[in-house]
């Protein structure tokens, strides 16, 4: 090649240079945009919170937890370690009046949903109603939830430590004799469906069963889908600092929709197709890949424009409760999806057996399914 051509590419190449940016994006930046759409991957730039605020809500919410309990039910607030790193995490007890003797009640984990929330008031009737079933449950406000100040606040981990912080709770269950640590199970909605989700999806575990409504299971969708609004109250965490593209290992583990795989217990997932907070196309992904992979342990639901509830519209709809009487708004979606969640658990953990005391008689063959059936 000619000494000629070589400085014509050399120029070429050199002219082009300065162009490669103006190449990517033509025109004037925008400035309100660019701030906008920008995403820190700081924890020092996670969202703030009105702290004092919260505390103050927190405490109320607790004081009408024990009052609205009195008489119905056992409440107490304790606290227990993290198994993840020792963090204390305070937790909701409702227990039956009058408990049974060693192992006589079945027991579950009800987490609570929200990047940042706690177990509010409004779950006050299906608590009760579990606990008249003879379930002890006990409800976590791990690590990220409102109420406890600033440092807890902040030490959110979403579908990290978190969900350890959930499951730990067995560790205080395991305190209670008259639970019964083979009667285990895990309910959540939303972000509480979707710890629900990877808890009983992890390796090992201690529950039989977990039900998961309307659960986040995809956040590389759902973040890409809300926006960078929503993504800065994931990419400012300490355990991720970074937006999906940049942490695929960490956003693909924390997605319950890429862990179907290894679920080898029982689980009830009820969605909605008028969800506006996660959208149905965001939960039909979890619904059409445990139907496909895991049929024989996953009990779907679709409902089809459930009865709204708030602003979220279906997002809520098992969930419609009178915020002043607490009080069921019963509509025939959520009476259905309690009916079927209630069966689900009956099923799996059988929180009718008293087993602090002997099983009656029964054949043979019907013991052996778990069905005491007396002989004629």
């Amino acid at each position: 090649m000619s000494r000629n051509i070589l400085q014509l590419l050399a120029g070429v190449v050199a002219a082009l240079g300065p162009l490669t940016a103006a190449a990517q994006h033509r025109g004037a930046m925008d400035s309100v945009r660019i701030r906008d759409l920008y995403v820190s991957n700081r924890p020092e730039d996670h969202p703030v919170a009105n702290y004092e605020r919260d505390i103050t809500s927190r405490k109320a919410s607790d004081s009408t937890w024990a009052a609205r309990s009195r008489g119905v039910m056992d409440y107490t607030k304790v606290t227990y370690k993290s198994t993840a790193d020792g963090m204390e995490i305070p937790a909701h007890v409702f227990q039956p009046l009058e408990k049974r003797g060693a192992r006589g009640h079945a027991a579950m984990v009800w987490v609570h949903g929200g990047v940042h929330s706690n177990f509010g008031t409004t779950m006050f009737p299906f608590v009760r109603e579990a606990v008249q079933r003879g379930y002890v449950i006990i409800a976590p406000d791990y690590r990220g939830s409102t109420g406890y100040g600033k440092e807890h606040h902040n030490a959110i981990d979403y579908g990290g430590k978190e969900v350890t912080d959930a499951m730990s709770a067995v560790e205080y269950l395991k305190t209670l004799p008259h639970v019964d640590q083979d009667r285990l199970g895990m309910m959540g909605w939303s972000h509480g469906g979707f710890i629900t989700s990877l808890s009983i999806m992890r390796d090992t575990h201690p529950f039989k069963g977990g039900a998961a409504i309307v659960p986040v299971t995809n956040l590389f969708f759902r973040l890409s889908y809300k926006g960078p609004s929503y993504t800065r109250s994931f990419s400012t965490q300490d355990g991720i600092q970074g937006m999906p593209h940049e942490k695929r290992a960490e956003y693909e583990k924390r997605s319950p929709l890429y862990q179907v795989e290894k679920l080898n217990v029982p689980i009830l997932v009820h969605v909605s197709t008028n969800d506006e907070d996660v959208n149905y196309v965001e939960d039909q992904q979890m619904v059409w890949k445990l139907r496909a992979l895991k049929p024989e342990l996953a009990e779907t639901k679709v409902y089809v424009d459930p009865a709204p509830w708030g602003s979220s519209v279906g997002h809520a709809f098992s969930r419609r409760v009178d915020p002043q009487t607490l009080e069921r708004v019963d509509s025939p979606e959520q009476i259905d999806s309690w009916n079927r969640t209630w069966a689900f658990f009956d099923w799996i953990l059988r929180p009718y057996e008293d087993r602090s005391k002997p099983l009656p008689p029964c054949w043979k063959v019907d013991c052996q399914r778990g069905r005491p059936v007396p002989p004629n």
